[in-house]
């Protein structure tokens, strides 16, 4: 799964098929995962703690369009980590 960016030890991830509904990104912060739904923002799957779930959330406010744009498009693109 193409990585797209990474911050404070997580490493978000995402898997573009259409077989993959609902459009969601995939987190990664040590032995934890999430899958995020990239409309809501809400986590739909994981154990991921809620300090790590409060940046991925903070990263993704700011380019929910990006994502978005990426899982319709099929283009995969780096995207900035939260500073």
């Amino acid at each position: 799964m193409p990585e797209i960016t990474r911050f404070y030890g997580i490493i978000i991830k995402i898997f573009l098929t259409k077989e993959h509904n609902p459009p969601h990104f995939h987190a990664v912060y040590g032995e934890y995962n999430g899958s995020f739904n990239i409309e809501t923002l809400e986590m739909i799957e994981g154990d991921l703690p809620n300090n790590a779930q409060r940046l991925i959330k903070e990263w993704a406010v700011q380019y929910k369009n990006d994502i978005m744009k990426m899982w319709d498009t099929k283009t995969l693109k780096r995207l900035p980590p939260l500073e």
